[in-house]
């Protein structure tokens, strides 16, 4: 059973809203508060914004020379420590009242700390939040990206949400924690970070909204996250929270803002972020 389901993230719309055609009154849109798959998407999608902003900075003040044009083109960075050498590093992007790429508009600043060079192991590098906002969205917390690599030709992080929170345009409010495990297939060798492809084989984050609802998300089938993209391609997510308990799939790994939520009951719900 397919039904029609689009969930208009505030990444691309005005709010944490849905629109449903279906009819059914025992629809799940109608028994349960969605939003909560909706923002668990958007606190993704902002997550992987905000660590692929942090690689760029890394790279752009390295001795490597990037060659593609990075997510802080509009912004002013500035470093405290310059030389190649000299660790921890703490940049700060500053976006200022408004700088807009790719119909993302940022506001605010992230402060990103690296203890060392982000390829070894045992490196953390932490990204922290300052009167941050995305398309209008306040984002809270911490992320730490610590390098747990055994294998050098395949390089792996801890990725650890801390005291997140989202609050929405109509004023919701949504706290965020949890853990991902990220390693990296391709581009490995070379030195530019457009032909990266990370993948998240496990993991689990919690979503508690302001009316005390809790939904749980946990990797069900790794996440394909591919450097030159916006948002995750690949993978499943398990959901399980009130009366919500299915799978998101991102889909057959092609770039786009497509996913599905599949409840328990075998009804399908195409979402589009």
């Amino acid at each position: 059973m397919k039904k029609t389901f689009f969930l208009l993230l505030s990444l691309c719309a005005s709010a944490l809203t849905y629109v449903s055609c279906g009819s059914d009154g025992d629809d799940i849109v109608n028994q349960a508060d969605t939003s909560a798959i909706s923002a668990s998407v958007v606190i993704d999608a902002v997550n992987e914004i905000d660590v692929h902003t942090g690689l760029q900075v890394i790279a752009d003040n390295s001795t490597a020379k990037p060659s593609e044009t990075g997510p802080t083109a509009c912004a002013t960075t500035t470093v405290e420590k310059t030389t190649e050498e000299d660790y921890p590093k703490v940049f700060t992007v500053d976006y200022g009242t408004g700088c807009t790429i790719n119909q993302i508009t940022r506001k605010g600043k992230l402060k990103i700390t690296l203890t060392g060079p982000v390829f070894n192991t045992g490196s953390k590098m932490t990204i922290e939040r300052i009167d941050y906002s995305l398309n209008g969205m306040k984002l809270e917390g911490t992320i730490e990206y610590v390098n747990t690599t055994t294998e050098q030709t395949v390089p792996k992080w801890n990725r650890k949400v801390t005291n997140g929170k989202l609050t929405d345009l109509l004023g919701r409010v949504y706290t965020n924690s949890g853990n991902y495990t990220t390693k990296q297939t391709e581009g490995v060798a070379t030195l530019t970070l457009s032909d990266n492809v990370y993948e998240i084989t496990d993991g689990t984050h919690t979503v508690t909204s302001d009316n005390g609802g809790v939904l749980t998300l946990t990797v069900q089938e790794s996440l394909i996250k591919k450097y030159s993209c916006d948002f995750i391609s690949k993978g499943k997510l398990k959901v399980q929270g009130g009366y919500l308990n299915g799978v998101i799939d991102y889909g057959n790994n092609d770039c786009d803002r497509k996913f599905t939520y599949t409840h328990e009951d075998g009804a399908i719900y195409d979402l589009l972020m």
